[in-house]
Protein backbone atom coordinates (compact mmCIF):
# COMPACT_ATOMS: atom_id res chain seq x y z
CA UNK A 1 0.00 0.00 0.00
CA UNK A 2 1.08 3.14 -0.66
CA UNK A 3 -0.43 7.29 0.89
CA UNK A 4 -0.63 9.41 -1.93
CA UNK A 5 -2.06 13.06 -2.57
CA UNK A 6 -3.49 14.06 -5.92
CA UNK A 7 -3.14 17.49 -6.92
CA UNK A 8 -6.07 18.49 -9.52
CA UNK A 9 -6.40 22.22 -11.08
CA UNK A 10 -10.08 22.56 -12.40
CA UNK A 11 -10.46 25.46 -15.34
CA UNK A 12 -14.29 26.81 -15.59
CA UNK A 13 -15.06 24.42 -12.54
CA UNK A 14 -18.82 25.15 -13.49
CA UNK A 15 -18.22 22.31 -16.31
CA UNK A 16 -15.72 20.15 -14.70
CA UNK A 17 -16.36 19.75 -11.49
CA UNK A 18 -19.75 17.49 -12.02
CA UNK A 19 -17.45 14.77 -14.06
CA UNK A 20 -14.24 15.14 -11.35
CA UNK A 21 -16.78 14.38 -8.56
CA UNK A 22 -18.29 11.38 -9.99
CA UNK A 23 -15.32 9.88 -10.84
CA UNK A 24 -14.09 10.58 -7.18
CA UNK A 25 -17.11 8.97 -5.77
CA UNK A 26 -16.34 6.05 -7.41
CA UNK A 27 -13.38 5.56 -5.32
CA UNK A 28 -14.60 6.43 -2.15
CA UNK A 29 -13.19 3.39 -0.62
CA UNK A 30 -10.06 4.61 -0.62
CA UNK A 31 -10.07 8.58 -0.43
CA UNK A 32 -9.23 9.56 3.13
CA UNK A 33 -9.56 13.37 2.66
CA UNK A 34 -10.43 15.89 0.10
CA UNK A 35 -9.93 20.37 0.20
CA UNK A 36 -11.34 22.19 -2.22
CA UNK A 37 -10.34 25.80 -2.58
CA UNK A 38 -12.32 27.87 -5.11
CA UNK A 39 -10.83 30.73 -7.07
CA UNK A 40 -13.92 32.22 -8.18
CA UNK A 41 -12.14 35.63 -9.88
CA UNK A 42 -9.74 33.72 -11.94
CA UNK A 43 -12.80 30.26 -12.62
CA UNK A 44 -10.40 28.00 -11.47
CA UNK A 45 -10.66 25.29 -8.39
CA UNK A 46 -8.17 23.73 -6.49
CA UNK A 47 -8.64 20.11 -4.87
CA UNK A 48 -6.13 18.24 -2.98
CA UNK A 49 -7.25 14.66 -2.75
CA UNK A 50 -5.11 12.20 -0.15
CA UNK A 51 -5.91 8.54 -0.91
CA UNK A 52 -4.43 5.02 0.50
CA UNK A 53 -4.23 2.69 -1.72
CA UNK A 54 -1.80 0.22 -4.58
CA UNK A 55 -0.10 1.81 -6.79
CA UNK A 56 -2.72 0.22 -9.72
CA UNK A 57 -5.35 1.77 -8.24
CA UNK A 58 -3.32 5.24 -7.48
CA UNK A 59 -2.55 5.18 -11.51
CA UNK A 60 -6.38 4.61 -12.18
CA UNK A 61 -7.72 7.51 -10.60
CA UNK A 62 -4.89 10.12 -11.15
CA UNK A 63 -5.36 8.60 -15.28
CA UNK A 64 -9.29 8.78 -14.64
CA UNK A 65 -9.26 12.12 -13.46
CA UNK A 66 -6.40 13.59 -15.83
CA UNK A 67 -8.46 12.31 -19.29
CA UNK A 68 -11.49 14.79 -17.97
CA UNK A 69 -11.14 18.32 -20.50
CA UNK A 70 -10.48 20.99 -18.35
CA UNK A 71 -8.68 19.15 -15.17
CA UNK A 72 -4.44 18.98 -14.67
CA UNK A 73 -3.52 16.80 -12.25
CA UNK A 74 -0.37 15.83 -10.69
CA UNK A 75 0.30 13.07 -8.18
CA UNK A 76 2.78 12.34 -5.11
CA UNK A 77 3.30 8.98 -4.07
CA UNK A 78 4.94 7.28 -1.18
CA UNK A 79 7.21 4.76 -1.08
CA UNK A 80 5.41 1.34 -0.56
CA UNK A 81 4.70 0.77 3.03
CA UNK A 82 2.74 -1.88 5.43
CA UNK A 83 -0.75 -1.19 5.96
CA UNK A 84 -1.72 -1.00 9.46
CA UNK A 85 -4.90 -3.37 9.38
Amino acid sequence: MRIAVIGAVLENPAQTQKQFNGVISVYKGIIKGRMGVPFDAEDIGVVAVTIAAEIDEINALTGKLGNIPGVTVKTAVSKEIESAE
